[in-house]
């Protein structure tokens, strides 16, 4: 069997799990290396663990998607981390474009080398780029990150709708203390720009609840905000995720929200997550996950990996337990790519 042919006994198989719900989207960690400093994530930078295995190399990352688009899910997001520290990032993105069955592949980036390799990365089988971006005022900016950089990740952004990416969405971070700042600035980078800004909702994870508890606020602030100054919810696309999206005839650009604190919130799930040293994880917020990585060794375990994939799946809850002080066993946003 090629590296990049599905299990051909299986083609026809989906991921579902005990509640009926299918999965059609994968988010792979290339590394949970990070070279900023975000307050809510990382807030004294990426510290090496001593006694990790190393992070997956690109042969076993190939192996581990094949098998999932061989089971149906047809998007994949890389993610870090910052997936663009690793060397090898473009090539991996070609290599995985080739994979059958792998119809949409996204990345999210804090976007510090985006402005330079934008077209390089679309060229390589990029199809949607997302950029974290908490605050369009410098001073803040550079406070939050650790980096005064924002006018080259402001210029990232400009160069990957430029590059002509299918979309192209900012993520920002609710926080309390850039709650009532900025409103005006998000709505004029919006008004003329075909983009998504999406504000998320702060998640608590096991290092940051101090932090949580001084920053969290909820998504209804800006969904409240937008109604009322006469923005729209739009449907949502096949495979997308959890967004809302707003648009309003003015402006260009859309805004989004993601209220994982919300209701239902997981009642649509359709991913799951492969952590950088090849944990496959069932919930964002969930156990330590499922070591894959003895299966990704060679080409012809491939089906013994899809069945311990599809075995996991009793094992997916109905939903996080966020709201009762629950993050399960993250450790902060970068460990399992968010």
């Amino acid at each position: 069997m090629a590296l990049f042919d599905p299990p051909g006994s299986l083609e026809g198989e989906r991921l579902e799990d005990g509640f009926g719900r299918r999965f059609s989207y994968l988010r792979l960690s290339l590394t949970d290396r990070c070279n900023f400093r975000c307050t809510y994530c990382l807030p004294n930078g990426f510290v090496k663990q001593q006694g990790l295995p190393s992070e997956l190399s690109s042969e076993e990352i190939y192996r581990a998607v094949a098998a999932f688009a061989g089971l149906g899910l047809w998007k994949l997001r890389l993610t870090g981390g910052e997936p663009t520290v690793r060397h090898d990032f473009t090539e991996i993105t070609r290599k995985l474009r080739e994979i059958e069955g792998i119809r949409r592949i996204a990345m999210t980036t804090n976007g510090y080398r985006l402005a330079q390799r934008a077209s390089e990365w679309r060229e390589a089988g990029v199809d949607a780029v997302n950029v974290s971006i908490d605050t369009l005022d410098p001073k803040a900016f550079a406070s939050l990150t650790g980096h005064d950089r924002l006018a080259d990740v402001v210029a990232g952004v400009d160069a990957a709708l430029e590059a002509g990416f299918d979309t192209v969405k900012v993520n920002s971070v609710l926080l309390r203390d850039l709650e009532r700042s900025g409103w005006d600035d998000i709505l004029r980078f919006v008004e003329t720009r075909d983009l998504s800004w999406r504000f998320i909702e702060f998640m608590r994870t096991n290092d940051n609840t101090a932090f949580h508890e001084q920053q969290a606020t909820p998504g209804e602030i800006v969904r409240d905000r937008l109604l009322a100054a006469g923005w729209e919810p739009q449907s949502r696309e096949i495979g997308a995720g959890p967004a809302v999206d707003y648009a309003h005839p003015a402006y260009r650009g859309r805004i989004g929200l993601i209220a994982p604190y919300s209701p239902g919130f997981c009642e649509s799930c359709n991913r799951l997550r492969l952590s950088s040293r090849g944990r496959l994880h069932l919930c964002l917020f969930g156990t330590e996950g499922l070591d894959l990585r003895e299966l990704l060794q060679r080409d012809d375990q491939q089906e013994e990996l899809v069945s311990r994939i599809v075995a996991a799946m009793p094992g997916k809850s109905r939903g996080h337990r966020l709201n009762e002080g629950d993050s399960g066993a993250t450790p902060h946003l970068a460990s399992i790519g968010g």
